[in-house]
């Protein structure tokens, strides 16, 4: 049900990443590399789509994050040809946190999606580049993300991917098998898996949020294919519930046009 045609996914998602990028007066992509799938699918796009010459990628490591992470951000890079830099984000971190202590460990995961984005945007600056988002639709979808962290970007070419699809494009791109057959890991703490975080094994989840966002059937349809109603509810809850992380805050109406009410045109209205 979820399969894609990658050529021609590959042709629509390189076409969108040169687009977004030009339509806005830029040349350039920078991205961070997690040592993921996600991030090494969306390099390897935007190498495609704006040649290595005009994508830098960051690698941007805390000091609990595994090191194997790091390494297949590096081998990503390698296999791409993308100029890349390492930054340890931790002194910046910890110099928060020894002034205000973290609650909890979400809580430092949370700072460092937010600390390394800083650093993002502080380099699109640097090198005149615009962010390249790097959220697959899965993630989207049920909120799991850090707003204004790793879900910030001036584009998000794999947001309409659900996360089974992104595996079926990184191998048509030749991500390399490392990262590919590794567990997805936001890589907040050590042991940390999207899948245990989450509670759903990917494959489920996107069978299931497809049959809720995509195709729209009901409870009864969905439990026909074997979804447990508990299961269907709490995802319900998780789209439900993360809306303001995929929407820009509201503005109170006040004038005859109000921006995102009334005066919605698109970025390139005026060219």
């Amino acid at each position: 049900m979820l399969r894609i045609d990658c050529a021609m996914v590959e042709k629509i998602l390189t076409a969108f990443i040169r687009d977004s990028v030009v339509k806005n007066g830029f040349r350039n992509a920078v991205l961070g590399v997690s040592g993921g799938l996600d991030s090494a699918v969306v390099l390897a796009l935007c190498r495609k789509a704006l040649g290595a010459g005009h994508v830098f990628a960051l690698l941007l490591p805390y000091r609990v994050s595994d090191p194997e992470s790091l390494r297949h951000g590096k081998l990503a890079c390698k296999a791409f040809k993308v100029p890349f830099e390492v930054i340890d984000i931790s002194p910046q971190v910890d110099a928060y946190f020894s002034r205000f202590p973290a609650g909890n460990r979400l809580q430092v995961g949370n700072k460092c999606a937010r600390e390394r984005m800083a650093v993002l945007y502080d380099f699109s600056a640097r090198k005149q580049a615009l962010v390249a988002g790097t959220s697959n639709k899965s993630e989207l979808l049920i909120g799991y993300s850090t707003q204004f962290g790793d879900s910030a970007a001036a584009f998000q070419p794999i947001g309409d991917l659900y996360k089974t699809q992104v595996f079926e494009l990184a191998r048509h791109l030749g991500v390399p098998d490392e990262i590919v057959a590794k567990k997805p890991s936001a890589d907040l703490w050590p042991g940390q898996t999207d899948e245990k975080e989450i509670g759903v094994a990917y494959k489920d989840l996107d069978v299931l949020l497809h049959l809720l966002v995509d195709m729209r059937w009901d409870e009864g349809e969905i439990i026909e294919r074997g979804f447990p109603l508990a299961l269907i509810r709490r995802v319900r809850r998780m789209i439900a519930g993360s809306q303001f992380k995929r929407t820009m805050p509201p503005v109170a109406k006040l004038h005859a046009r109000t921006i995102g009410i009334d005066f919605r045109y698109l970025r390139d209205w005026n060219k």
